[in-house]
């Protein structure tokens, strides 16, 4: 239990860690992701909105804009630009900007459509990377996806209309910015997983401390659940022992008569009967604290599952004949698995009582159903079948009352009851199913209970195959 509660504290923090860490650095990936397209389709509407300058001014103009005082196709544009620190701008009332600087890094191409999707013209002056050819291709991949911005490859798109009513796709080259995501991406990612990998070897090697208290306070159940055991059964054995002495001496005693005889014989009784039952309840809590131990390892061996679970239920038949009860059984043949032969026989065995025990009463046939007076048997069904790797074990009855999801996930508790009928006048202890739940993990399988109408109770062991 306490390396059970050692790996669920691991994986609770390491699983609440990377989902810390994946929220991170997704957020930090998303704000610099949207920060790159945003600057780019700030530099795209510059350039739509002074593509004219652009298509009538040559690349080296940008370098040398000096020159371009005579002989530019518009030469008083040149002059206003030496008078401002904004190369190109703003892109509307208090739209983006571009300086110098930036517009001679900036790399893009321009090509213009007609309204059936033919390029008229193209402009790759100020990108060397992309021929005419690519220029093409690209614009006419954009015209047939129909969306008026994206990435096409490394470019960022932008569709525009001219005054003329031509289409005019703007690409822009962010391979250097969409690099540098990529690089911070990867080393956000790889970052985060090596934190992780620290953190998790952390874990381990503090866990044992973390869970020492409850490890501690565990331990000193189970020795106090096995020390209290061995003490009880002296005084019960004492008990059982003085009952049937007394027993014997009311036989023998000519002095008490029969009606007090037989009153004293029915007190006797009673205690002898509880006597029994704090026994077995001494003897199941001892067995369950066993079966928990950390340390505890059966002796294993590849037993055939199939003949241990026939035999097992076989022997409830006549217990379940005299309760008016009947059993169906479903058992797969050649069915074995690796584990103990004395524990499977009490898993069956358990879960089969508790199955005849906690199932309705018959119940009488009322008039004009079938046959007058007919007694209709509840059943209680066992079926065994492999699923996958595993051997399947399950036991279905019916209940008398109904039986909730909520209860259903406390059922494998110790003492605990579904409901009112489950108690000590069953005969019951409530920890059968947990003895049950013990003897699974101990086998390293799995348990569980549901209901399909909240009108029967069905217990489910998985078991590895040998």
């Amino acid at each position: 239990m306490i390396k059970t509660l050692k790996r669920k504290f691991i994986a609770l923090a390491m699983v609440s860690l990377a989902l810390l860490l994946t929220a991170i650095v997704a957020g930090m990936n998303i704000i610099n992701y949207n920060k790159v397209v945003s600057d780019a389709d700030a530099r795209l509407e510059v350039i739509e909105e002074n593509s004219e300058w652009f298509r009538n001014n040559p690349r080296q103009m940008l370098i040398q804009p000096d020159q371009n005082q005579e002989g530019s196709a518009d030469p008083g544009s040149n002059s206003s630009l030496d008078d401002r620190k904004d190369f190109f701008g703003p892109g509307g009332k208090g739209g983006p900007s571009m300086t110098r600087d930036e517009a001679e890094e900036s790399r893009f191409f321009t090509v213009l459509m007609d309204s059936d999707g033919n390029v008229t013209e193209f402009n790759t002056d100020r990108i060397s990377a992309i021929d005419s050819n690519e220029a093409v291709d690209y614009a006419e991949e954009v015209y047939a996806g129909g969306d008026d911005n994206g990435f096409v490859e490394d470019f960022r798109y932008s569709v525009s209309e001219t005054d003329d009513g031509a289409t005019r796709v703007t690409f822009l080259d962010c391979g250097r910015t969409l690099e540098s995501f990529w690089a911070f991406l990867k080393a956000s990612v790889l970052m985060s997983l090596a934190g992780l990998l620290v953190v998790f070897i952390a874990m381990v090697y503090f866990a044992g401390r973390i869970v020492k208290p409850v490890a501690e306070s565990y331990e000193k159940q189970k020795r106090f659940i096995t020390d209290a055991g061995h003490e009880i059964k002296t005084p019960l054995a004492i008990i059982k022992a003085n009952l049937d002495l007394l027993d014997m001496e009311l036989d023998g005693a000519g002095s008490v008569d029969g009606a007090m005889a037989d009153e004293i014989r029915d007190g006797l009784k009673e205690i002898d009967d509880q006597v029994g039952r704090l026994s077995g309840l001494t003897n199941d809590l001892v067995y369950l604290s066993r079966m928990e131990e950390d340390g505890h390892s059966l002796v294993m061996s590849e037993v055939p599952l199939s003949d241990i679970v026939d035999d097992a239920v076989m022997s409830f038949v006549p217990l379940a004949r005299e309760r008016g009860k009947s059993i169906e059984k479903d058992i797969e043949p050649m069915i074995s698995v690796q584990g103990s032969t004395k524990e499977l026989e009490k898993l069956v065995s358990i879960l089969m009582e508790n199955a005849i025990k906690y199932s309705p009463e018959p119940r009488r046939i009322e008039l004009g159903e079938l046959e007058d007076g007919m007694p209709v048997p509840p059943s209680v069904r066992a079926e065994l079948r492999k699923e996958g790797r595993n051997a399947v074990l399950e036991l279905r009855n019916d209940v008398e009352g109904e039986v909730s999801n909520e209860s259903l996930s406390h059922v494998f508790e110790r003492f605990y009851r579904t409901d009112a009928s489950r108690n000590s006048a069953t005969g019951g202890h409530g920890i059968g199913l947990s003895m049950a739940s013990a003897i699974v993990s101990a086998h390293k399988g799995r348990i569980s209970a549901r209901t399909t109408d909240g009108h029967d109770f069905i217990v489910t062991a998985t078991i590895p195959l040998a």
